[in-house]
């Protein structure tokens, strides 16, 4: 099978297009071989592009540790890239395990895609006791408060005056596993800038430090603008890119638009 090597923002990914054998079952071990950066392709997630009925595509998603996810925002950008290259057309539908998503094209290799609407009961999250999910009762290494967004997959941001100035790679693995979030969590720090813009990092849970995260970039305007820090269409920074975050008002539909790349193709190796 083929395999395309692509980013969103930096957020890479090995696409493997398995529509010809219908689906691709990796196991945990395969897909964490496929994304180990020393001896595999190296990636934050892989992807599988498979059969759908409803849809132009079905998508599986496993992040770089080998567990499956529910939702990729970036990744989804690169399919519907992909299927659109193929087909000749502006728009895509994608099956994915959180729902299908809707991808038009913006530019020769802009996309945006309805990330549908976020989910923001304390159940839906999912968390482990009821609390009031605009500000969480919830305090890790000096910092408290933060929103809480399922945008497919569960995410907490924190809002800070410098980003940087945050310790992630010791913070974010604590939190992403504390007992509050059942499922673990996405843990986003951001440096609200202006109304109209925002600064981002995110630790993806079973990944680590990624460059970029769409659901995050989602979540972050979501959780910034019901504490009453941004509007609701945002420019998200992220070490990767810009990506622009609109929060419809009239239909509470997420829209992400943003850049992507196309890096390498090749033979999927033996894992």
């Amino acid at each position: 099978m083929r395999y395309f090597k692509m980013n969103g923002c930096g957020n890479d990914f090995v696409i493997i297009d398995a529509r010809s054998r219908g689906s691709l079952p990796l196991s945990q071990t395969q897909a964490q071989a496929i994304a180990d950066r020393d001896t595999g392709l190296g990636c934050d997630q892989v992807i599988a592009i498979e059969r759908s009925i409803r849809g132009d595509a079905y998508m599986r998603i496993w992040n770089s540790n080998g567990g499956e996810v529910d939702a990729c925002g970036n990744a989804t950008r690169c399919v519907a890239w992909l299927l659109m290259e193929e087909g000749g057309s502006a728009s895509r539908r994608i099956e994915t395990p959180a729902g299908m998503l809707y991808a038009e094209r913006r530019g020769e290799k802009v996309i945006s895609v309805d990330m549908g609407s976020p989910l923001l009961r304390w159940e839906e999250i999912p968390l482990s006791r009821a609390m009031d999910t605009v500000r969480l009762d919830f305090e890790a290494g000096g910092l408290d408060g933060p929103g809480a967004v399922n945008m497919g997959n569960p995410h907490a941001i924190f809002f800070v005056n410098d980003v940087r100035a945050v310790p992630i790679e010791s913070l974010g693995p604590k939190i992403e596993n504390d007992p509050l979030f059942p499922q673990r969590v996405n843990v986003g720090f951001a440096e609200v800038r202006s109304q109209k813009q925002l600064r981002l990092r995110t630790w993806e849970r079973g990944t680590g430090l990624t460059k970029a995260c769409g659901t995050g970039a989602c979540a972050s305007v979501v959780a910034a603008h019901r504490q009453g820090r941004t509007d609701r269409t945002v420019e998200v920074l992220t070490d990767g890119g810009s990506l622009e975050i609109e929060w419809r008002a009239g239909d509470d539909r997420v829209l992400m638009t943003g850049p992507i790349e196309l890096e390498a193709t090749g033979d999927v190796p033996a894992t």
